[in-house]
């Protein structure tokens, strides 16, 4: 009977430790768990990354739904649609390869989420994004001064041209393409900054395009390219002529 009763004992004790192993492994794992799920965003997350997700779709074309930081169903579809034209699996969610692919750093975005939303208004960047700066600067380097309509389709060309296979396939790479840009060869690009250049670009990056689809724009007042005047023109707007 002793025997039974130490053996009972040794089962009782063997059981409660595996459970209290079992306890402090989950509290410590935990955290590491919830970060490996933070990076997919999925149908009904909501933030900062899900509304770079937006901007960038929308941006691209694969979204044609408000900036609200929610991901819903036409979040969903454009995520699919973007997957779709890259090779990727057509699932929905944004995980690893398709924010990658989309150029987000979610964990950047996540620790700098305060910065880099105005949380009154989730469609509203701060200057810290430095795709909103790179391009405004082009936009201020190049259109200072022209109307504001006229400000955000400079931008809209040089969104237009990333998604065009004849051009560098980012903002940084299509501004500082050789000889592309008179601000960068001249260094106005480097000018002081005015606001409306900011707020250009950062109407550009959701999705507003007055030039009409252009990848190409001049002042045929100052411009010695004769081939750009072979251009199919779209609009004039102020000084430039925006062409396909």
């Amino acid at each position: 009977m002793k025997k039974k009763v130490a053996k009972f004992k040794k089962e009782i004790v063997c059981v409660l430790a595996i459970m209290i192993t079992y306890i402090i492994t989950s509290i410590g794992v935990a955290p590491y768990n919830n970060a490996a799920r933070a990076i997919a965003y999925n149908y009904g997350d909501r933030g900062n990354i899900v509304l770079e997700i937006q901007r960038r779709l929308k941006a691209w074309g694969y979204y044609d739904g408000d900036l609200d930081a929610i991901y819903g169903y036409r979040t969903y579809t454009g995520v699919r649609s973007f997957q779709a034209k890259h090779g990727l699996a057509v699932d929905g969610i944004a995980g690893d390869r398709t924010l990658n692919a989309l150029g987000i750093n979610a964990g950047q975005y996540a620790a700098n989420q305060a910065s880099t939303t105005n949380n009154s208004n989730p469609g509203k960047y701060t200057t810290n994004n430095q795709d909103v700066m790179l391009l405004a600067r082009a936009i201020n380097g190049e259109a200072r001064g022209e109307p504001y309509e006229g400000q955000v389709a400079v931008g809209a060309v040089i969104l237009n041209r990333t998604r065009d296979s004849r051009f560098p396939s980012t903002i940084a790479g299509v501004v500082y393409q050789p000889g592309a840009f008179t601000a960068v060869v001249d260094g106005q690009i480097h000018a002081n900054m005015e606001q409306n250049s900011i707020n250009a670009a950062r109407d550009a990056l959701n999705g507003w395009d007055p030039s009409g689809g252009a990848v190409y724009y001049f002042n045929p007042a100052t411009s010695t390219n004769k081939w750009i005047w072979s251009r199919p023109l779209i609009k004039v707007i102020g000084k430039h002529r925006f062409c396909r």
